[in-house]
């Protein structure tokens, strides 16, 4: 099969296309601004552009990135399918106590901090639009895995820890997110890109994880301090429904504070090793 990775070398995508090459699938990776032909066959898109933790210094590239060069993209490439790659962050506007499917009513407060949210929105409205029902979108949990970017949470986490031997963690340690393993995410990207029955989809593990219990299991794992500073601000996500994926494709999340733990000796271990 021919797939198209646009974003191949960011985070996402890149793993994607090293998982989709190694069963043997022809992979293209465009560049982040590369102009196309039109109607030039692609196969199965992946439309991994976009950013992580620093969309708030980076405005007019979010929009840039989630919405005019996906429109761009949508116009002038022809497809076999075509996978946006959202994200959950678009529950945020929900109470904590809610389950947010992908049935949800959304509400969102116009704000710089919000303008990622949006952006996502406004694309994923762009690829809900197109009449083919092989374009479709996932909504994406926070990720962990190897290779993170230190703007996310648990990369600024594990990167401080390893300069600095502890973590200061300035927001209240019952905050929490909805965190999902790459390796699990990976393959079942590939699954929905190829024969997914729905058009949106969340991808997360459906268990809300507390900054506490990262912090313990970071602990544990390779024995940097972390502390939280007083009266720091609650931050909490609602749970993520995931029947769809559940009873799809058969997917059920590895155990993640598990995963992170895995991961941050990874990481220690990679910076104590000699070069």
């Amino acid at each position: 099969m021919k797939f198209t990775i646009l974003g191949g070398s960011g985070f996402i995508g890149g793993n994607l296309a090293r998982h989709l090459q190694a069963h043997g699938h022809d992979v293209s990776m465009p560049a982040r601004d590369a102009r196309f032909e039109r109607h030039v066959p692609a196969g199965h898109v992946i439309y991994a552009i976009g950013l992580t933790g620093d969309f708030r210094q980076r405005l007019h590239e979010t929009i840039e990135a989630n919405v005019s060069f996906l429109s761009y993209v949508l116009q002038t490439l022809s497809f076999d399918s075509f996978l946006y790659l959202s994200s959950t962050r678009v529950y945020g506007g929900l109470p904590a106590e809610a389950l947010a499917s992908e049935a949800s009513p959304l509400s969102l407060i116009p704000t710089s901090d919000t303008v990622y949210d949006l952006s996502k929105l406004l694309g994923e409205a762009l690829c809900l639009a197109q009449p083919q029902a092989t374009v479709r979108v996932a909504r994406l949990s926070n990720i962990v895995g190897s290779g993170q970017s230190e703007h996310t949470f648990l990369g600024a986490l594990l990167s401080e820890g390893r300069r600095d031997g502890h973590v200061v963690v300035r927001e209240a340690p019952l905050s929490s997110k909805d965190y999902i393993a790459l390796d699990d995410v990976i393959p079942l990207l590939a699954q929905i890109a190829i024969k997914g029955r729905e058009r949106l989809y969340n991808v997360a593990s459906g268990t809300p994880l507390n900054h506490a219990a990262i912090a313990e299991a970071i602990r544990k794992a390779i024995g940097i301090k972390v502390e939280f500073i007083a009266n720091a601000p609650f931050r909490s996500f609602p749970r993520i429904d995931i029947d769809r994926i559940q009873s799809e494709f058969a997917f059920e999340p590895r155990p993640i504070l598990g995963y992170i733990a895995s991961l941050s000796n990874q990481r220690n271990n990679d910076v104590r090793r000699p070069s």
